[in-house]
């Protein structure tokens, strides 16, 4: 079996469970108050040992700390997180296989998650969801079986019928749909897929949900592009090719929903040897940085932006203190670096600063079983 092979076998073993421990020194037992601020966890519970599926934690924005809570029960398999534009809401995967679904989960106490319904993806192992900036529509990609699906959503943010499944294809390998967003306009649907080494524009249809296919971007057959971030202009962005250790930066034509490639870089320094298999993708804020986070090297590669974007050069690369790291994110006041690092089970905070976006090294780190990805609530 190919090393890629292998490692698709091990990730697609996938469960839920895992022990959360205190982030920093603030007490477990806190009652969330002022500046602490509900966080959102999910893990598998596959990994040994297995991870709780859907944790609620505390975060400090004074020091940075995340404070554990407690696990919400028959949320499985949480590996991303979504918010409704309110921020009322959140949505979660539980990649499952063969019986992938998602889950809707109240926060009008948002120290207290109450679940509102779960439904079924019609597939299996659905890896990443996103909300219509509409609210109206809840967007899945299942990876396993390569297809995208869009689910009405109720009045009171829970999940309501399918109203649409779009089939990928592919020649070479079978199609992996790793990523669903809508684009900086509103305008398009945006499916990332690994195994198609393509990347597919779509426009929903508001009245039925459904999804007409616009334009597709083929990459080097290979690669296997998993993730892209949009830079805050919404001119540009960074696909990041998880199979080739690259980040390629994109031209967005916004008017008329297409992707023109343009330079390829890798997400290693010179002569880094090894498996490796680049992850997530974050812009900050300003548009000033983007970070890849390197499963293998255990890395957060740091590219510094220029030219409104247009431009990336990689400028460090920083050692996440965990390993496989499959999630990072900023805080919201961009002050910290949080990385999920799946086969160690921890969470680790890296210090920031605000005006370079150059990370510093692991300040803390949390015990979380199986950490698949982290959200703050908007």
């Amino acid at each position: 079996m190919s090393p890629a092979a292998t490692r698709r076998f091990f990730l697609s073993a996938l469960g839920t469970t895992g022990v959360l421990t205190a982030l920093g020194s603030s007490p477990a037992h806190a009652r969330p108050d002022g500046h602490l601020r509900a966080a959102y966890l999910g893990s598998f519970g596959w990994t040994t040992p297995p991870g709780e599926g859907f944790e609620v934690a505390c975060h400090d924005t004074l020091s940075g700390s995340l404070v554990p809570r407690r696990a919400v029960p028959g949320v499985p398999d949480a590996s991303w997180l979504a918010f409704s534009p309110d921020g009322r809401v959140l949505y979660t995967t539980n990649e499952l296989v063969p019986n992938g679904s998602v889950t809707a989960l109240s926060l009008v106490d948002p120290h207290d998650p109450r679940p509102l319904n779960t439904r079924s993806t019609e597939g299996a192992g659905p890896t990443h969801l996103s909300v219509h900036p509409t609210g109206r529509f809840l967007l899945t990609a299942n990876y396993t079986d390569g297809t995208v699906v869009v689910h009405r959503l109720r009045q009171d943010g829970g999940i309501g019928e399918l109203t649409d499944l779009v089939q990928h294809t592919s020649t070479e390998r079978p199609p992996r749909a790793h990523q669903v967003i809508v684009d900086p306009s509103g305008r398009w649907v945006v499916a990332v897929d690994l195994g198609a080494d393509a990347v597919h524009t779509y426009r929903l249809n508001l009245a039925n949900g459904t999804l007409h296919h616009n334009s597709q971007l083929s990459v080097a057959s290979g690669n296997g592009p998993r993730h892209l971030a949009f830079h805050p202009s919404g001119r540009h962005a960074y696909l990041v090719n998880e199979l080739a250790s690259t980040v390629t930066v994109l031209d967005w034509h916004a008017a008329a929903g297409v992707f023109t490639p343009g330079a390829t870089l890798d997400t290693r320094p010179e002569g880094a040897t090894g498996e490796n298999y680049p992850a997530e993708v974050v812009v900050d804020r300003p548009g000033r940085t983007c970070y890849v986070t390197n499963r293998g090297d255990d890395t957060v590669a740091v590219f510094a932006l220029s030219e409104h974007g247009a431009r990336l050069r990689l400028v460090d690369s920083v050692p996440t203190g965990g390993e496989w790291p499959r999630h990072c994110t900023l805080d919201p006041g961009q002050r910290w670096m949080y990385v999920a690092n799946q086969n160690s089970g921890t969470v680790t905070r890296l210090a920031r600063n605000t005006v370079t976006g150059k990370l510093g090294a692991v300040i803390d780190s949390a015990e979380v079983a199986g950490a698949a990805v982290l959200a703050f609530r908007p």
